[in-house]
């Protein structure tokens, strides 16, 4: 591979860099003409499609279905809750000619949905009998983003699913809302190896207009965190704006309790970042959309033997793995290598003449590049076995990095230093918003998640008041 086709500056030297070669080179993204948006390659999209896969089939088995809802929503629709377009003004991109005509109502191009959807609620719920209402939409999302474009993590436009939910009840609403953000665990920990904390953000940090948010955040190995998904209890704000009622057991008018969910292609930069190295992509088999590559090494007496050895292999391991074989002509065994390690694949497979009068293939592992010769006959069990420990073996390691560098601090002094140190501090905290303001202006470093499990009673670290919460702190992407 020549050298301006693989990674050319190492992570620990400079992240940004590293992850903007990682994304260009990989072929997962590149930049649009349009400022601010991102082209998305079919590698990185068949990435997002696993994700998008594994997701649609936890939604679907919890009981949701999926629907569709317009790209544009009327203004008045937009302003009917106050605090909603408060937060969400600034980024809104408007509509306001249709052709040459001007438009009698100008239109936002979605942010969010809640407003066009609870309009659309308020339509259709007339009874107890059409709770609970499950919907979800997969859909993209236009949020006017001024700071540097970063493929993946900061782009005008981006691919997200957002649900929204009615219920009879709080109680109800508060189970649907921490059994979505549990599911957005399994995605961040099961699918993409990567560990999470969960928790509630504070006051300033939730979403508009909700009365409460949780999330499951993620620390990079630079030491920023990223919001991976949140899920949020809405309460009945949006229920009397857009007046949606029913009539229940016992006779009486009720507003519903709504809630709304969502997991965005921010994810993939979560996968890149934690896992990636030196050489590229280190994709986890579960997410991976090729699991196996078999690279023939090829001299030109043996040519077709080999090749016809190769094909039979592929057609065993297809039947269980996503897996191609790299029989392209003109390019070298070393070259194909490097070229499947920057894709990340987690398996590649070798075979030649002499593997081939042993019975055998070299198996190559991407995140350890760890090599080991293999009887053919024993070949699908020791991908199975392989597959599963190069998984384990991400998630691990990514935990690893999580808890060493996690720093429980008592002292405000020792907060600064800590993200001084590019950590994420957990300290007892009052979670008021003058504090969370002073610890930003001071550090900028903002508040990640208030977790479930508390430290108990203290004193916070910022204004020394009793509290029995705790909470973590990290600069941000």
């Amino acid at each position: 591979m020549a050298e301006d086709e693989g990674i050319t500056i190492k992570k620990s030297e400079n992240f940004s860099e590293w992850y903007n070669q990682v994304i260009l080179k990989a072929e997962l993204a590149d930049f649009s003409p349009v400022k601010g948006c991102m082209v998305i390659r079919p590698y990185g999209y068949a990435i997002w499609e696993n994700i998008q896969g594994f997701l649609d089939r936890r939604i679907k088995e919890t009981g949701h279905e999926n629907a569709y809802f317009p790209l544009f929503i009327p203004e008045t629709f937009f302003k009917k809750e106050a605090e909603h377009v408060e937060g969400f003004s600034p980024e809104v991109a408007w509509v306001t000619h249709g052709g040459n005509t001007k438009l009698n109502e100008k239109l936002a191009i979605r942010p969010t949905s809640e407003t066009i959807i609870n309009y659309m609620y308020s339509q259709w719920i007339r009874s107890y009998r059409d709770l609970p209402l499950l919907i979800n939409q997969w859909a993209n999302i236009v949020r006017w983003e001024t700071k540097m474009t970063k493929l993946f993590m900061r782009t005008r436009e981006f691919l997200w699913q957002e649900g929204h939910t009615c219920h009879r009840t709080k109680e109800e609403a508060d189970e649907e809302v921490l059994k979505m953000l549990d599911i957005y665990r399994e995605v961040y920990e099961d699918l993409l190896a990567i560990p999470v904390i969960p928790g509630y953000k504070t006051e300033k940090e939730k979403f508009a207009g909700a009365l409460y948010t949780t999330t499951v955040e993620a620390l990079m190995p630079d030491g920023r965190a990223i919001q991976g998904g949140t899920s949020h209890n809405l309460g009945q704000k949006f229920a009397k704006v857009f007046d949606i009622t029913y009539i229940d057991k016992d006779e009486k008018k009720k507003y519903v309790w709504q809630t709304s969910w969502g997991l965005t292609t921010r994810s993939v930069a979560a996968l890149v970042m934690t896992h990636g190295d030196d050489k590229g992509l280190v994709l986890p088999p579960n997410v991976a959309p090729i699991k196996v590559v078999i690279i023939p090494i090829i001299f030109e007496k043996d040519r077709k033997i080999v090749l016809e050895k190769a094909n039979e292999i592929k057609n065993t391991i297809k039947k269980k793995y996503s897996v191609t074989l790299d029989d392209r002509e003109g390019y070298t065994a070393g070259y194909k290598f490097n070229h499947w390690e920057l894709k990340g694949v987690p398996i590649r497979i070798e075979i030649g003449p002499k593997d081939i009068q042993k019975e055998q293939v070299i198996l190559v592992r991407r995140d350890t590049g760890e090599k080991k010769a293999i009887k053919s006959e024993k070949l699908l069990e020791e991908i199975e076995n392989t597959l599963n420990s190069i998984q384990k073996n991400l998630y691990e390691k990514a935990k690893k990095l999580l808890e060493e560098n996690i720093v429980e601090v008592d002292s405000y002094e020792d907060l600064k230093k800590a993200i001084e140190e590019k950590k994420m501090i957990k300290l007892r905290f009052c979670c008021s918003i003058e504090c969370e303001e002073k610890i930003k202006e001071d550090t900028g470093a903002t508040s990640s998640c208030i977790p479930f499990k508390n430290f108990g009673e203290g004193k916070c670290v910022v204004c020394g008041k009793e509290t029995d919460k705790s909470i973590y702190f990290a600069k941000h992407y």
